[in-house]
């Protein structure tokens, strides 16, 4: 659904904004710009708002193959974009810019085209066109994204990733889903429950329940239920017990993913208490908390937990569906072992930090053990992007 560094990349697993590296990450990997801001030392060249439009021409650069769980995602983000716009007003719409207003329809043809050229790619036994880029200019319509610097600016301070974001590049934090450890009884080594919804709600559907006043989730902030209250007064189920440590990674990151006799327990995100994510302060510090479901694989976005988008790693960002849409089709160009990469993923997950927020991405990474598995396999990735959003062709060739 959703960790820095002081380092030169911003490979963190949280979608937060860059903290310096004595905040218990990295390197600032969240957003960060480069320009000047009054009262303070660093520079930053402020723009009054996001612009899509024209942007840089390609150059040369790598095209990973990830058609296959492009396609996939692309799939189920298109079925439940077929709900229609009744169903989660806020997120399945065709974007609520000006810039990049377009009817829903052409977001999902768009994604039906994907699949559609991917699986004649398969039949017909040829490279994959969704890697080549010259395919892609003739198929889609391109808009480029600059960032809303005076947004990263005005939350800047002590984030040095945002200090340096630069005009024409979005921050591109990265996310992963943490491989737990867990255990089905409190223990020493893990003292944290990830907790189910509480008992006063649990059979109730998200409308019957916002419609309910007085929740214990509304209750209690996450500050509170770490020091017990929802065990003592046997408010809310444990589904497993962690270490604090991987309580924040769940928290943060949306998912949890606990290994247990060699078989592998998936958790997502059901519903929150209702307090926003505060980036001024750090993860372990935040009120907003979040009650889980166990689900048979890895979720991205759904406006409950009896629906959410499966998502695959390197082909899935998260972001602020509720300007940009769900389902928009991405074209990221970072830096990779000092080489241009480019990486087509769909926007199909968000998180507290994505609202009002339009100069950073967070993209899936992968699956890892802890931090230092996850930068040991991400290090290499820049910390922004050019990025497109690409929508089809009226013209664009046969799948």
């Amino acid at each position: 659904m959703p960790i820095h560094t002081q380092m030169s990349s911003s490979i963190r697993s949280i979608r937060h904004a860059g903290w310096s590296s004595n905040h218990h990450i990295l390197s600032a990997p969240l957003r960060l710009c480069g320009y000047i801001f009054l009262g303070l030392s660093w520079a930053v060249a402020i723009q009054a708002a996001p612009l899509f439009g024209p942007g840089p021409s390609l150059v040369s650069g790598d095209w990973p193959d990830h058609s296959a769980a492009l396609c996939e995602v692309a799939s189920e983000t298109r079925r439940y974009l077929a709900k229609g716009p009744g169903y989660d007003p806020a997120a399945i719409h065709g974007g609520t810019l000006a810039a990049i207003q377009t009817p829903l329809a052409r977001i999902e043809a768009t994604l039906e085209y994907l699949c559609a050229v991917h699986q004649a790619d398969q039949a017909a036994g040829r490279p994959a066109r969704l890697a080549d880029a010259d395919f892609l200019q003739q198929a889609f319509e391109w808009q480029h994204w600059r960032p809303d610097s005076a947004k990263a600016a005005s939350l800047a301070e002590g984030k040095p990733l945002l200090q340096r974001l630069p005009a024409d590049q979005i921050l591109l934090t990265k996310y992963y889903v943490r491989l737990a450890d867990g255990s089905p009884e409190q223990t020493p080594a893990h003292p944290h429950a990830l907790h189910g919804l509480p008992f006063d709600e649990a059979e109730l559907e998200l409308e019957q329940a916002d419609a309910r006043g007085g929740l214990t989730r509304h209750r209690y902030g996450k500050q509170a239920v770490l020091q017990g209250v929802l065990e003592e007064k046997g408010l809310a189920p444990a589904l497993i017990w962690l270490s604090r440590a991987d309580l924040e990674g769940a928290l943060l990151q949306g998912t949890a993913v606990v290994e247990q006799d060699g078989q592998r327990r998936y958790f997502n995100v059901h519903r929150n208490n209702g307090i926003a994510y505060d980036r001024r302060i750090r993860p372990e510090q935040q009120a907003r908390y979040w009650y889980f479901k166990e689900v048979p694989g890895v979720l991205g976005y759904g406006k409950d937990a009896n629906y959410k988008i499966p998502v695959r790693p390197e082909v899935t960002v998260a972001g602020d569906i509720f300007q940009l849409g769900l389902g928009r089709l991405v074209l990221l160009q970072t830096t990779e072992h000092g080489q241009p990469t480019y990486r087509l993923s769909v926007l199909a997950d968000t998180g507290g930090a994505f609202h009002d927020n339009l100069y950073q991405l967070d993209w899936l990474s992968g699956y890892y053990r802890d931090w230092a598995d996850y930068h040991a396999h991400n290090r290499h990735i820049g910390d922004y992007a050019h990025t497109w959003l690409l929508l089809k062709r009226a013209d664009a060739p046969a799948p």
